[in-house]
């Protein structure tokens, strides 16, 4: 039995600009009117906009043709916003500004009908019904047909919100009695889930198996599977403490200016009156939560075993200042620091930020990537070797055999994903005792796992600087319209644009393209098969704002920081990760201005995989998400892997949520077997 339809006089279709793509549906249903009239008045309005009415005159190929002026894109396969469908003498579309798409029929050259349409095919990449930023993450409420878990009747399917006695109660599906049957029924109170997270309370998500099997409600079943999970959980946490414990039983000496130790006593790091000095030239107040990390760290510091932290914090939410706080502080007590970046890109911009904000100390920053000249490396690393060089950033050059620190106390990884394990144990095994901190906005799932369950010391930047805004991220097919409205929206205002193409042999062509698009803007182009003094004399022209238009691979991906920069276009999303969308996301809205994201993919049909990354992108789009973006990425990419098949075998049979509940709980039953 086919779904009812409603049937409508006139439809309102907006086409795909900027200004358009910030509104939620809500409004556009809210202020449908006033647009009505705005159209005979303004040219934007008529221009960008198509109004179209039941028995008008109007040909098929006619109204095809303003659907493509207006930037949709038409498919064969499922229906997104900005797409459309021609079968026969009917015309399905997906107006950005509707929450679901429209049948146009015609009879001969007159529209017959116009009829909303719930049955049809759809991508699960709808508008919102929100402003972008206000739902999703840790905001975000079950969907029907979510996979939910239940701490004490295991997992089920959200079935939407239901009133009884005047409460609001979760109304939870769970299996039937046999095969066929009615599915049992659970209410449970909007109390149980805690507020604000989307983890913690009795009744969480489920992340986990794509179909996780469905409980049946009063049977030892779950009682059962957890039991088996706690005893298989406790078994894992023995081996990680067994992991662990060679490290944290080291031990180092106190740092310079500290009087002996006497039994029992800590190894501090002393703060230095010089210290204030830098923290108050810092543009930003810290944040709450940068603060709260910060002392955190500190508090490792004056530990007598080596600090190994995670600093998670979305892009953009000032991990750096606190890493340069930290790498301050120990090399004031005359310790070595290094920070480790992946790309020379991240290297010269952390170079000239150190220099810039620790200049009035005696400190020396160094630099060593691919770019210096043999000899000058050869230089920085004789005055790493002599204790000359303070503090030294590099790429993947600081693991070369010639690179050997007279006293180094703190490394620091920056962008942690980007390196492997052996990357990351190579200066633990030459320098035991030092000090890790390591940054990430979405840390790789074996990070994320550790640290989630507790054995991985972890500090979360939750908020972000104030001021700052969420970019608008939208996910579309691509359309040359909408990357012409984009980057002359963004000209308009004075900005830059980041233009992410999927190929470096397409480079070229999209150089050829932006040149019609965008005649007035500067273009220019970098990739990882350019010489590297290209790509960094290319980023600091685009720096200095004498390039408009970045064309790049995803060599921009990490933390580089130009407020100016508030528009990324992915030419083809479907080839980026996650984490690596989400990362590129953060290159946008650093700066005063409301930012935009524009994730575009081919207009054929789109892989499941392809679809579910880029709907979690969008559902998760609101400052701050990077950590459930990470828990989503260890959703997609699997744990087998990560923390073997065993442990993958019971996070999915009781989910990844309670998981690292039962994990943190199990390492606290043994407090005092691994200080963390």
């Amino acid at each position: 039995m086919s779904a009812p339809t409603k049937q409508f006089h006139t439809l309102l279709i907006a086409g795909l600009t900027p200004h358009f793509l910030e509104k939620p549906v809500l409004w556009w249903a809210g202020t449908e009117k006033e647009i009505l009239a705005k159209r005979a008045l303004t040219p934007l309005w008529r221009d960008n906009t198509v109004v179209i009415e039941t028995s008008a005159l109007l040909k098929q190929s006619e109204f095809l043709r303003t659907l493509a002026d207006l930037g949709y894109e038409k498919v064969s396969g499922a229906l997104f916003p900005g797409t459309f469908k021609h079968l026969g003498s009917t015309i399905l579309v997906y107006p950005i500004n509707h929450a679901h798409p429209y049948s146009v029929d015609f009879l001969g050259s007159v529209i017959e009908s116009i009829e909303e349409r719930v049955d049809v095919e759809r991508g699960a990449l709808g508008p919102k019904g929100s402003p972008s930023g206000t739902q999703g993450g840790a905001l975000r409420e079950f969907r029907d047909g979510d996979y939910v878990v239940h701490i004490d009747h295991g997992i089920g399917i959200f079935r939407g919100i239901v009133e009884s006695r005047g409460e609001p109660y979760f109304k939870i599906e769970y299996a039937g009695a046999h095969d066929g049957g009615e599915p049992d029924t659970l209410l449970v109170p909007v109390s149980e889930k805690k507020l604000g997270s989307t983890s913690g309370g009795r009744l969480d998500p489920y992340v986990g198996l794509e179909r996780p099997r469905i409980h049946r409600l009063g049977t030892q079943l779950w009682a059962n599977t957890k039991r088996k999970a706690k005893e298989d959980i406790i078994a894992f946490a023995k081996s990680l403490i067994r992991l662990y414990r060679t490290r944290t039983a080291i031990t180092r000496p106190p740092s310079r200016g500290c009087s002996p130790l006497r039994r029992g006593e800590s190894p501090p790091y002393d703060a230095d009156p010089l210290e204030k000095e830098i923290w108050d030239a810092f543009e930003h107040e810290l944040t709450a939560s940068q603060s709260r990390a910060l002392d955190e760290i500190f508090a490792d510091l004056a530990k007598p075993r080596p600090m190994e932290r995670l600093l998670a914090g979305d892009v953009g939410f000032g991990k750096t200042e606190l890493a340069l706080r930290a790498a301050l502080r120990v090399a004031m007590n005359g310790k070595q620091v290094a920070l480790l970046v992946p790309t020379t890109v991240l290297a010269d911009q952390h170079f000239q930020t150190f220099g810039e904000r620790l200049k009035r100390t005696p400190l020396s920053v160094a630099v060593a990537t691919r770019l210096q000249s043999d000899s000058a490396n050869r230089r920085t690393f004789a005055g790493v070797a002599s204790g000359q060089v303070d503090i030294i950033i590099g790429t993947h050059r600081m693991f070369s055999g010639d690179v050997a620190f007279k006293n180094l106390g703190l490394l620091i990884i920056d962008e942690e994903q980007r390196f492997g394990v052996r990357h990351k144990e190579h200066f633990k095994e030459k320098y035991p005792a030092i000090d890790i901190l390591t940054l990430s906005a979405t840390p790789i799932p074996r990070t994320l796992a550790f640290s989630l369950a507790g054995v991985r010391p972890f500090s979360q930047i939750e908020e972000a600087p104030r001021g700052r805004k969420a970019p608008l991220t939208h996910v579309l097919p691509f359309s040359k319209k909408l990357v012409k409205e984009a980057l002359a929206y963004e000209h308009t205002r004075g900005g830059q644009a980041y233009y992410l193409a999927s190929r470096i042999h397409t480079i070229p062509k999209t150089l050829e393209l932006l040149a019609k698009l965008a005649p007035r803007a500067t273009c220019a182009a970098i990739h990882g098969r350019m010489p590297e003094k290209d790509i960094l004399a290319a980023m600091r022209r685009f720096r200095r704002k004498d390039i408009d238009v970045l064309v790049s691979t995803t060599i921009i991906e990490n933390g580089l920081d130009i407020s100016s920069a508030n528009t990324l276009i992915a030419e083809d999303a479907t080839r980026l990760g996650l984490a690596q969308a989400h990362q590129l996301r953060g290159r946008v809205g650093r700066g005063e201005h409301q930012a935009f994201a524009y994730f575009l993919y081919p207009t054929g049909r789109l892989t499941e995989d392809a679809e579910k990354r880029l709907e979690y992108l969008m559902e998760f789009s609101e400052l701050g998400a990077g950590l459930e973006i990470a828990k989503r990425d260890l959703e997609l990419r699997g744990a087998g892997n990560i923390l073997g098949r065993d442990q993958s075998g019971v996070a999915g049979r009781i989910g990844w949520n309670l998981y690292f509940q039962f994990v943190n709980e199990a390492i606290g039953e043994m407090e005092g077997l691994l200080d963390v």
